[in-house]
């Protein structure tokens, strides 16, 4: 029996504890993975009150907590409710339990929870239930670990109990604290199990910062419309299927991230789209249409699980070859009577023509899809606020999901319009709102992906019967107009759960009618001057200029900084050396520019970025500092081993010199490093072949 460890806790004004400790114990008790990354997360099946004696029963009035995930909201709630009760008949036999954890006395009644924590990771470990006994009055709650018999009763595993503790030492100070009553008998399998020293410093600390620093979020929960135990074995499974995947990955974008981003995204529409024929009743499997498919694996894999469906693109990916006659990929071409958007060239319409030609046709309804249950949208760019319109003009029972990333309205670049949130929150409230306009029950989610947009919507139900559709399609084109006319004006009220305050929020020229030619939508486009990309997108970050073209402007830039005056100079000492380096002047951008002729700016314009960008991708020979250019002096150079994790340097190493160094070649001083130090080729003779460096593989 002993204390495990303490945390210290101060809080000022009195104001967080014990309520944000209460909140921190939620956070361990339904997303355990946040702290012990071993773990998926944690299934909670039910939750409640359970007396302090015998013969009471378990009030239900909060029993089967997330029961209405995927529907069967009472019978759940009646089997979470029964299954809490027995369980803690069965276990409140095993104890009276050993000081510290001394039996409890307090008034009122304690609040069991009961919960399953999911491992990650092949070969996946076994589930473990766990019991958790909160005492709000006595500022403690005990986990007791549950073990099986071989006749159907749950007995606790004594050995790995253990508890949190809070308690209030004086004024602002306060102390959080873990005991167990049989620390040497602890068992840790290093998953569902720990080590006591990480309950005792790694789960006490983080449980300690967060019962001070508790931040209501501005985002959902992840997996919150779905059940995490289902998701966390469909994962596991599809990630299996799919990991082979990684390694014969064609394209040039990290194979890692966007394989197990797709098999996350489908893994969440599998189960999504399960629970959707639960509720409906349906037998058939959804039939989707991807806008923006890209590499195309989300369609492959939804294909392969049974859903009937196509992507489509802009153009094809190398990855296509590799996919079977299941999938169904196409591309945008006149001949082919198909509706593309890109997620990378957000190209939105074709039209039925005789020749083979590829164009890009802005939103009109004259390309719905009355056939589809179900559009997705994964990062679609341009498309996204398009997709509920597509979805409600399409037919009414045609559902959305959407993972919006890069911010567009219906015309072009969104634009801020309230300071008081994060450009991603009020993006997403945007998006939101145009699911309420047109007509959707919407909902939100987090999903687990590895990306920094995460969140999801989802518009499965709608707001309206329908005979009310033709009302709903007016009120869908006056928001659109009133986007376009109104980019300044526009309602600032936070997204709800209230259609028709989301439908009320429209500018003053969405009130009255608008134009004939905007109003009317059969047969024509739904924004007028919409500009999509093109086919083929202009590499503009100076990268595919000349290098002869690119090599002329960085030696007119150097020999500018070399001979602007006063002249600046560098002693170099090391080794005792002590001849002059000219380091050169430091000239704004401004003063750079006016020195190059106007052909040369001319054709650094049309580039992003322009001379900034070609100026900072010339890494070896120029820093570009709050606007002002300067030579790169290779002596001030932090070693690598102090700035660079691991792998970088060991991309480093391996790839050492295999460019010419620009110094030791034009420099008037030539290279201020000696051959040994510098990371670039004095001469010919000492460069290496370039070797491509993979990266080692994340091993969970």
């Amino acid at each position: 029996m002993g204390l495990v460890g303490t945390a210290a806790v101060r809080d000022p004004g009195g104001t967080a504890l014990p309520r944000g400790f209460w909140a921190a114990v939620r956070v361990w008790l339904e997303k355990p993975q946040v702290a012990n990354r071993r773990l998926s997360g944690a299934a909670v099946q039910a939750e409640g009150t359970v007396p302090l004696g015998e013969g009471e029963e378990v009030s239900p009035c909060f029993a089967a907590v997330g029961a209405g995930r995927g529907g069967g909201a009472q019978e759940g709630r009646a089997a979470g409710a029964a299954e809490l009760g027995r369980l803690w008949r069965e276990v409140r036999g095993q104890l009276p339990l050993p000081p510290p954890l001394v039996a409890w006395g307090g008034p009122g009644e304690l609040r069991a929870v009961l919960r399953t924590l999911l491992p990650r990771g092949r070969p996946a470990a076994p589930w473990a239930r766990e019991l958790a006994v909160q005492d709000v009055y006595n500022g403690t709650v005990t986990f007791l670990p549950l073990e099986e018999n071989s006749e159907g009763k749950y007995l606790v595993k004594k050995c790995n109990i253990y508890q949190i503790q809070l308690k209030h030492i004086k004024d602002e100070e306060w102390s959080i604290s873990v005991v167990a009553p049989f620390p040497e008998e602890w068992f840790s399998d290093g998953i569902v199990y720990p080590k006591l020293a990480w309950l005792g410093n790694e789960l006490l600390s983080k449980l300690a910062k967060w019962s001070v620093e508790q931040k209501a979020s501005e985002f959902k929960s992840t997996l919150s419309l779905i059940s995490v135990a289902k998701y966390s074995k469909v994962y596991q499974d599809l990630k299996e299927k799919y990991k082979e995947m990684v390694k014969v990955w064609p394209e040039v974008t990290d194979p890692e991230k966007f394989v197990y981003e797709d098999v996350a995204i489908a893994t969440y529409l599998l189960i999504l789209w399960e629970e959707e024929r639960k509720e409906k009743g349906l037998t058939k499997k959804q039939s989707f249409v991807d806008l923006g498919c890209g590499n195309g694996l989300l369609v492959n894999i939804l294909n392969n699980e049974g859903h009937s469906g196509r992507g489509i693109d802009v153009r094809r990916r190398k990855i296509w070859d590799m996919y079977g006659p299941e999938t169904h990929l196409e591309v945008l071409c006149k001949c082919m009577s198909v509706l593309l958007i890109c997620t990378f060239i957000h190209l939105f319409m074709v039209s039925y023509c005789i020749d083979a030609s590829e164009a890009a046709i802005i939103p009109g309804d004259s390309h719905l899809f009355p056939d589809a249950d179900w559009l997705i949208g994964n990062h679609s760019d341009e498309l996204t606020p398009w997709i509920p319109v597509i979805a409600a003009r399409s037919s009414y029972s045609c559902c959305y999901f959407v993972l919006p990333c890069c911010f567009f309205d219906f015309h072009g670049k969104y634009s801020r319009r309230q300071s008081k949130k994060t450009q991603y929150r009020e993006y997403l409230d945007f998006v939101a709102q145009v699911g309420f306009v047109c007509g959707f029950h919407v909902e939100e989610d987090c999903l687990r992906i590895p990306s920094t947009k995460r969140v999801s919507f989802i518009g499965k139900s709608r707001t309206y019967p329908p005979a009310e559709h033709a009302l709903i399609d007016k009120q869908i084109t006056q928001f659109i107009n009133s986007r376009r006319s109104c980019a300044v004006a526009t309602c600032d009220r936070r997204v709800g759960f209230n259609h028709k305050n989301h439908c009320g929020g429209l500018c003053k020229e969405a009130d009255s009618e608008p134009p004939e030619d905007k109003t009317e939508t059969t047969g024509t486009s739904w924004m007028p001057g919409f500009q999509p990309r093109e086919k083929v997108e202009q590499i503009r970050n100076c990268a595919s200029l000349p290098r002869d073209f690119v090599d002329e402007v960085v030696l007119n830039v150097a020999n500018l900084l070399l001979n602007s005056a006063p002249q600046k100079s560098c002693s170099d000492k090391q080794g005792g050396n002590t001849n002059t380096w000219n380091q050169g002047e430091s000239l704004s951008l401004r003063e750079v520019a006016e020195h190059l002729n106007k052909e040369t700016l001319k054709k650094l314009k049309s580039e992003y970025g322009g001379l900034q960008t070609l100026l900072k991708n010339s890494h070896q020979v120029f820093e570009v500092l709050n606007g002002r250019v300067h030579i790169r002096d290779w002596r001030k150079e932090k070693p690598s081993s102090k700035t660079k994790p691991e792998v970088k340097r060991r991309l480093s190493a391996e790839a050492f010199k295999t460019r010419l160094c620009w110094f030791f070649i034009h420099h008037p001083d030539g290279c201020s490093l000696p051959s040994e130090a510098c990371p670039y080729a004095h001469g010919t003779e000492e460069l290496r072949q370039s070797q491509i460096i993979k990266k080692k593989k994340h091993i969970e």
